[in-house]
């Protein structure tokens, strides 16, 4: 018996600092994610604070909005956005809700009607009352028409068939595809296409890129869908949070290239050191 209690010990997983298993760079992770964790903080109080902060890049897509919604008001034409993806408590859905927020106040400014379509009636809802605060913000409380924030359906293609048909009576002048998209997005750029619309896309969906840069006139490409969100919103939250990650960014890249020169030089200190 003693030894078969010698010879699992030997076999047991060992432990470092009492608590990591004994795998590489598991601790190093740890500590990135401390670090990442206070520099958010940082950022996200010193935005809060009114106090510099580095400043996210300018985007050119961003000024494509104004210049749409405009488009729409000199041919009295409404304006179309919606995102597929929408539920509640994702992160594509939070990007979403500042681009809304933008697009819905710019159309109660100019006095221009806003269609929002939906696959998510809870999504809707949300919808519903920012496009309501933006109008009422403006002075213009009576402009809103909750009709036009319209709840299609849940399942992929039937919402894409809704979003067409509406696209092809409403005709609108500018069509937005904000969010998460999948096969639905080629399709209903092509409806927007058909009635002449011009049309902006910002997603996060790599596998859809291509056909959003394809049919559309102006694209966010990845990232800068949430960069863009940050920049629209100006939430210290948001915008510290965005900061913060490429600031981090930055530092792995740092430490990529000085791994990979020490590497080649045969130089293992540092790396024993940052594996523990």
């Amino acid at each position: 018996m003693s030894d078969l209690l010698l010879f699992l010990a030997a076999e047991a997983p060992k432990y470092k600092w009492g608590i990591f298993r004994d795998v590489k760079g598991c601790v190093f992770g740890f500590l990135v994610g401390i670090a990442l964790f206070v520099l958010t903080y940082i950022m996200i109080q010193r935005a809060r604070a009114g106090l510099k902060i580095p400043e996210i890049r300018h985007i050119p897509g961003l000024e494509a909005f104004e210049e749409a919604v405009g488009r729409a008001t000199e041919m009295g034409r409404p304006v179309h956005i919606t995102n597929y993806y929408e539920y509640m408590g994702d992160y594509d859905t939070f990007a979403f809700w500042s681009y809304l927020a933008h697009v819905a106040k710019l159309c109660a400014q100019y006095d221009t009607r806003i269609i929002n379509t939906n696959s998510d009636y809870l999504t809707m809802v949300v919808n519903e009352e920012i496009i309501r605060q933006a109008y009422l913000e403006a002075g213009r409380p009576d402009a809103f028409n909750r009709d036009d924030v319209r709840f299609l359906s849940d399942w992929q293609f039937g919402y894409t068939m809704g979003v067409a048909g509406i696209v092809a009576r409403e005709k609108p002048a500018a069509q937005f595809l904000i969010g998460y998209f999948y096969a639905e997005a080629l399709i209903i750029a092509e409806s927007g296409n058909l009635v002449g619309a011009v049309q902006v896309a910002a997603t996060s969906a790599t596998a859809q890129m291509p056909f959003f840069v394809a049919a559309c006139d102006y694209t966010l490409i990845g990232e800068e869908y949430y960069a863009g969100a940050a920049l629209l919103s100006k939430e210290p939250v948001i915008y510290g949070s965005v900061v913060a990650e490429d600031l981090m960014r930055v530092a792995f890249y740092a430490l990529i290239i000085a791994g990979a020169i020490l590497a080649t030089l045969k130089v293992d200190a540092l790396r024993n050191a940052v594996l523990f």
